[in-house]
């Protein structure tokens, strides 16, 4: 079994993530290799998805279950280091068709999901996270009365097709009496708006509903102008926006969802395994068990990782793209994808990216594997639209490198 070091670690990663090397031929492919991509800052998680499904396309036919295909008949690599623009509109697009949807499927927590995936996704949690939020939702005045009405506006307001911005979804709740207060004394809910909205049990209501099956985010609501998308979703029916979805007994998803982890996000970790998917220690030993004869394996400082036996490879054509500056978004899977972010974030820097420990990361400049800046944009008109604050406090000597990353990404970047 090799022994690596964590900097290599960091490279093999950029390769299995497709952020380093050719990416995914489209959105849908990008997201489905990674099988989920945290997604609560959609402009972020836009921006993540298409930097590994640059508008060219350029791919060099891995995608998941590309290192079993036993004929090679994949398409020749590209050239090193030939990744044009992030296909933002490809995102939006992959949306727009159903291919791509946003729910609650790990953790409680927002992602972007291919839509044949959700479904099998969430049965593995389901039952956990509600039981995990049922002292909150009880604070909030929330029953199975209550939950059961809200399902019954929803699915009346979206049945055939139609789709609901999050505050058309929220007045029908208040004009039903959902939203009141006087569900927290117990009654199942009010039964009028008069009453205001008790705070934040909307919001619990949209998650229980997801989280459940019955709905989930769909394509982007036109701009308030009309002339294109925004970056607000629809809510749609489940089981009408996905009619054809996956089903996977338990066993087998367990075994499927860490397979697909391992092989996008590897080299990682059990305990990287169970921070990402939220399952126990021992749904996680299972699926495990049941990946293992598709992974390979690797020691960084004596502990195990797995990845999959394509990304070496992958690695070695690859080298020099993934040694090159990257700009990141806040909630990158690069970042967010582990339990243990050393080999990317330097531990004596990341209370840098996380600032004041309130769950809200910054955008990181990522060279040759390791996070060495912060980076936000600037908000001006004139001057550059991106500052890096290097670790270090001043800039690294960063400015070239960023600059031109910057005028690579272009309006893909978020405001």
């Amino acid at each position: 079994m090799a022994e690596v070091d964590p900097s290599e670690v960091a490279l093999l990663r950029l390769v299995a993530q497709r952020l380093a090397g050719p990416g995914e031929p489209d959105a849908a492919a990008a997201v489905r290799w990674l099988l989920a991509a945290q997604a609560q800052d959609l402009r972020g998680a836009l921006l993540s998805t298409a930097l590994r499904s640059p508008a060219d396309g350029a791919t060099d036919g891995a995608t998941d279950g590309a290192s079993d295909d036993p004929a090679g008949e994949r398409p020749a690599p590209g050239p090193a280091g030939a990744r044009s623009a992030p296909d933002l509109a490809g995102v939006r697009a992959a949306l727009a068709s159903g291919a791509l949807v946003r729910s609650w499927p790990l953790r409680s927590t927002l992602h972007l999901v291919a839509a044949e995936d959700l479904g099998w996704l969430l049965a593995l949690s389901t039952e956990r996270q509600l039981r995990g939020a049922a002292s909150r939702r009880a604070g909030l005045g929330i029953d199975e009365v209550l939950v059961e009405r809200a399902r019954g506006v929803v699915v009346d307001a979206l049945a055939g097709g139609r789709r609901l911005a999050r505050e058309e979804v929220l007045a029908l709740w208040e004009d039903a009496g959902v939203l009141g207060s006087a569900a927290v004394e117990g009654t199942g809910g009010g039964t009028g708006s008069g009453t205001g909205r008790v705070p934040q049990r909307g919001y619990h209501l949209l998650w229980t509903l997801s989280q459940t099956g019955t709905t989930c985010w769909g394509p982007l609501l036109p701009d308030r102008a009309g002339a294109g998308a925004s970056d607000e979703q629809a809510l749609v029916l489940l089981e009408e926006w996905v009619p054809a979805p996956r089903r996977l007994e338990r066993e087998e998803a367990l075994g499927e969802l860490a397979r697909r982890y391992l092989a996008s996000h590897g080299p990682a970790t059990l305990a990287d395994l169970v921070r990402w998917s939220g399952l126990t220690v021992r749904e996680a030993r299972a699926g495990l068990a049941l990946a293992r004869p598709h992974l390979e394996a690797l020691t960084c400082g004596g502990t195990e990782m797995l990845l999959d036996p394509a990304t070496p490879e992958r690695l070695a054509r690859h080298r020099d793209d993934a040694r090159r500056t990257l700009l990141l978004p806040g909630f990158d899977e690069m970042v967010l994808g582990y339990a243990d972010r050393s080999a990317t974030v330097p531990a004596e820097h990341a209370a840098a990216v996380v600032p004041g420990g309130n769950g809200v990361f910054l955008g990181t400049v990522v060279t040759g594997g390791r996070a060495v800046a912060t980076w936000r944009r600037t908000g001006r008109r004139t001057g550059p639209p991106v500052v890096a604050r290097a670790f270090d406090g001043g800039d690294g000597g960063l400015a070239p490198a960023v600059g031109a990353e910057v005028a690579r990404l272009g309006a893909a970047l978020p405001a």
